[in-house]
């Protein structure tokens, strides 16, 4: 059986789509790129903006009207939070819910009644990153979050933190690794709370990581300011880790940030900015800023924007 893949929104979008494109492998699935010729479409939606999910009701409208044939899945945060108004949309076969990715290959295969082909339908060893233009893979160490920032609709749609455990991570790098990927991103809603629930943590993740694998480059995703261990830029010094972190800080005025409920103040943001920038040379730091925040009056958006 042909089956086509799309996702939508974030990295941890990009790591579910890719181990779903694995099993599938797995269970003698060949992924195409075109949508057209597939015998099952699998659609990843995003609901993080309501442009998102404007994309994600198009996709799944064209997708469907370009292939009506074809058994439609669709998953997602979209598809989660907007039951029903996504199944008044045209062609979709199964809806799963963001609790039920992790078994998203299995229900799919078991609901819609697709029959298994009977060998691999890629060479052994060949990962499906290569076969989507990818050279890179974004590995999922976990998913939820257990803080409720007030504008982010994201927690709601994936629920509590849950975490990978450290072996299932290391095994999944070096798989990628054996196949030819060079990089590696870690992966997550909360990628700053991983661990909580397993008594780890991101630095211990990391540290782990860097001992256990030989792939030359890992990158991480977006981290809260809050969630940085003390020793967390020592990690760096190992040159495998690259020099660059994404840091939210999504406003400049303390006052918005409370309303926010952010837990990071701009001192506290500015120190750790400060201290990375001392410990690691070139470091790279990036960050999202909300403009408009609902309530946000003119002189505290000027007060961002002097931060």
């Amino acid at each position: 059986m042909q089956i086509h893949l799309k996702t939508l929104g974030c990295r941890l979008n990009e790591a579910e789509i890719e181990s779903w494109a694995g099993k599938f492998q797995e269970k003698g699935h060949k992924l195409i790129a075109d949508p057209a010729c597939a015998d099952l479409l699998v659609i990843n939606t995003c609901a993080v903006t309501q442009e998102a999910v404007k994309k994600s009701r198009q996709i799944i409208r064209r997708i469907h009207r370009n292939n009506p044939t074809a058994k439609l899945v669709v998953s997602g945060c979209y598809s989660t939070l907007d039951k029903k108004n996504i199944n008044e949309l045209p062609g979709i076969d199964l809806v799963i819910d963001n609790s039920e990715k992790e078994k998203l290959v299995d229900i799919s295969l078991r609901e819609l009644n697709l029959e298994t082909m009977p060998s691999l339908s890629t060479e052994p060893g060949e990962t499906s990153l290569f076969k989507r233009g990818r050279n890179r893979a974004f590995i999922k160490i976990q998913d939820g979050c257990r803080h409720r920032c007030t504008f982010c609709i994201v927690t709601i749609a994936r629920g509590e933190e849950r975490s990978r455990t450290i072996n299932e991570i290391i095994n999944e790098i070096n798989k990628y690794h054996e196949q030819g990927i060079k990089e590696v991103i870690l992966a997550g809603v909360h990628v700053g709370g991983y661990g909580s629930d397993i008594n780890s943590s991101l630095y211990q993740l990391i540290k782990i990581v860097l001992d256990k694998t030989t792939i030359p480059r890992i990158r991480l995703a977006s981290v809260e300011p809050w969630d940085l261990h003390e020793k967390f830029f020592s990690l760096f010094n190992n040159k495998r880790l690259m020099p660059h972190i994404h840091l939210p800080l999504q406003s400049g005025c303390d006052s918005v940030l409370k309303r926010m409920g952010r837990r990071c103040k701009t001192k506290d943001f500015k120190s750790i900015v400060q201290k990375a920038r001392d410990e690691i040379s070139n470091f790279n730091i990036t960050t999202d800023i909300i403009v408009g925040f609902p309530g946000e009056t003119e002189d505290e958006w000027q007060e961002s924007l002097k931060f």
